[in-house]
């Protein structure tokens, strides 16, 4: 089968929807049987009587329309920026124990057309040198990185989420030290949609994380969260590429540094997040260094160079400080097995005698990508939002992000975001 086709996407894409449906029948009328419980639990589940057995099946729709205006200055640099509307992510997964030792997890994402993978793995639970994970998946590196699109709190991850390896395939061990340590660590190759690296000679990552909850009070209504994580990166051919979008994933790429050569690079982030009751905050830095950066011929130098100049040593990062409030008698969930915020759960349902849980976010970023011989272009963002959470899988988002090019004349623009989300 050749993946590169569209027709070979389809069949994959129907494949796995069949494959998925087919095994969640059989699981149910196992549960039926076989004295199994099936179960809805904001997504559906199985599980057997002794607990050994697990099968969850769902997925995420999430549907956005995004309005947006520009000053000339960034329409000349970067070309037109309008509005659109699009599917962002439409998922289906299943996951699973079984023998009460082996967990797997098979999630396909067909935006687009096909069917790539996201998650996709095979772990062994309760190992000597704690838990073992095998697959495609993300690389433990960021708070906002690992924590999933379906609980992020605006439309789109900060500026700095560039830098973060996210999914590649690879090995991972990682474990928690009861309910205040987490810590993971991978060797990973740089894969593309279907989990394949073709040519893998010496092109790795190695990505590690550690977090800690110095504060963590009635069951994650209050806490204080820290964490640091690092990614050494060699790429074999030693070939690095940043740019990035406003935080509005319409619109074209704002700022780049084209491709360049550099011996690998080092990527580092430290975090920190605070839950207080219907108060919560993060933030986090990420930085990214390399060494003798070599241009090429598609390098945006910071002054005139050709293939082969020497660029020095550039170091680029970003930060991002955001903040949110809930409205009603709410407050943001943390879980404390990966060190990640996770689903909200709203104390009171709409059209259950609630109006469900509404959350007003504020949030500022930055990211520099020029630096020694390389101009990849400077921005700022500012972003509002307002989160209408209608019950634990379903959600309103509406987001107005004001996005600057800092290094260039009337370089703004501003984005009217909403997406209508549900997962299960």
């Amino acid at each position: 089968m050749r993946y590169g086709t569209n027709s070979s996407h389809r069949y994959v894409a129907i494949a796995a929807v069949v494959a998925l449906l087919l095994t969640f029948v059989s699981m149910t009328a196992a549960a039926e049987n076989d004295d199994w419980a099936a179960k809805w639990d904001n997504g559906f589940k199985v599980t057997s009587a002794d607990g050994k057995y697990k099968l969850k099946f769902g997925g995420r729709i999430q549907a956005d329309w995004s309005f947006a205006s520009a000053d000339a200055g960034i329409e000349d640099a970067v070309g037109m920026v309008r509005d659109g509307n699009e599917f962002r992510r439409a998922r289906f997964f299943m996951q699973g124990v079984v023998y009460g030792r082996i967990e797997f997890k098979a999630q396909y994402d067909f935006v687009g057309g096909d069917a790539d993978f996201k998650d996709m793995y095979i772990g062994f639970l309760g190992t000597p040198v704690g838990n073992v994970r095998v697959g495609h998946f993300k690389e433990p590196f960021s708070l906002e990185e690992l924590t999933s699109s379906k609980y992020i709190s605006f439309l789109e991850r900060s500026l700095n989420s560039v830098f973060s390896p996210s999914r590649n395939t690879g090995i991972m061990l990682h474990d928690r030290v009861g309910n205040r340590m987490t810590w993971a660590a991978g060797i990973f190759r740089e894969s593309d949609g279907f989990g394949t690296t073709k040519d893998g000679n010496g092109k790795l990552n190695v990505t590690a994380r550690v977090t800690g909850l110095p504060v963590y009070e009635e069951n994650g209504a209050r806490l204080l969260h820290l964490g640091l994580s690092v990614s050494d990166k060699d790429l074999g051919d030693d070939s690095f590429r940043w740019r990035q979008r406003p935080e509005a994933h319409l619109s074209p790429r704002f700022v780049d540094t084209g491709t360049f050569m550099a011996d690998g690079a080092t990527i580092y982030s430290a975090e920190v997040a605070g839950v207080f009751d219907r108060f919560w905050f993060s933030a986090e830095h990420i930085r990214a260094d390399q060494s003798n950066a070599v241009a090429t011929a598609g390098t945006n130098c910071s002054g005139p160079c050709q293939r082969g100049d020497r660029l020095g040593d550039p170091s680029f990062g970003g930060l991002y400080l955001q903040t949110g409030v809930f409205l009603t008698d709410d407050h943001r969930r943390y879980k404390t097995a990966t060190g990640t915020f996770s689903r909200m759960k709203p104390s009171r349902n709409w059209g259950a005698g609630g109006l469900g849980a509404w959350e007003l976010v504020l949030r500022y970023s930055t990211l520099d990508l020029t630096d020694e011989g390389i101009a990849g272009g400077e921005m700022e963002n500012f972003g509002i939002g307002l989160n209408w959470y209608v019950n634990p899988v379903t959600r309103v988002m509406c987001n107005y992000i004001n996005s600057d090019r800092t290094d260039i004349p009337d370089g703004g623009a501003r984005f009217l975001s909403l997406r209508v989300q549900v997962d299960f």
